[in-house]
């Protein structure tokens, strides 16, 4: 890749992804297993401040709403740590939890899907490069609660040419 920049260092995935909402919209759309396509999007800060200081803040790499309220984060990630799987749940979770103010119905909650890319592999004794997670019923994982989802893709095991026809949702 000698001559190019690196789309897995932060600061080029922050360029490319956090201010081309075009490419972004289009990737998303590819990526994502979603019941409609992402039309537009709006960038959301990516520093997620707690309401009080003493609480952990959450900063990830891109973070949007659509036209329809659904909210994305974006993340890369060079290395596969356990903690980074704790770090994605947490600020998925955060940005589902702030969508609401004080005395705000519950069903004002849109969807938080957190898209993580990784250049290293996390599960091992597979060659599926693409994992989508959701919370389901343990017995009839067809019932499911809806609200946070998240897709991890382990870029070297992915070989497509075509992302979008490759992912085994």
């Amino acid at each position: 890749m000698e001559g190019f920049l690196d789309p897995r260092s932060d600061l080029v995935f922050r360029r490319i992804f956090g201010e081309h909402p075009d490419i972004l919209c289009n990737f998303l759309n590819a990526m994502l297993p979603l019941d409609s396509p992402i039309a537009s999007l709006e960038y959301l800060p990516v520093d997620q401040m707690p309401l009080l200081p003493v609480y952990k803040r959450g900063i990830v790499d891109v973070k949007c709403v659509d036209e329809n309220g659904r909210q994305f984060i974006v993340e890369m990630q060079v290395q596969w740590t356990a903690a980074f799987l704790q770090r994605v749940l947490f600020n998925a979770s955060q940005a589902y939890v702030k969508q609401l103010e004080k005395g705000e119905a519950f069903e004002l909650l849109q969807p938080v899907m957190a898209l993580s890319l990784l250049d290293d592999t996390f599960i091992k004794d597979s060659d599926e490069f693409y994992h989508h997670y959701r919370i389901v019923n343990v017995g009839m994982p067809e019932r499911r609660i809806e609200g946070l989802e998240f897709v991890f893709v382990e870029l070297p095991k992915f070989r497509s040419a075509n992302p979008s026809q490759a992912r085994r949702v």
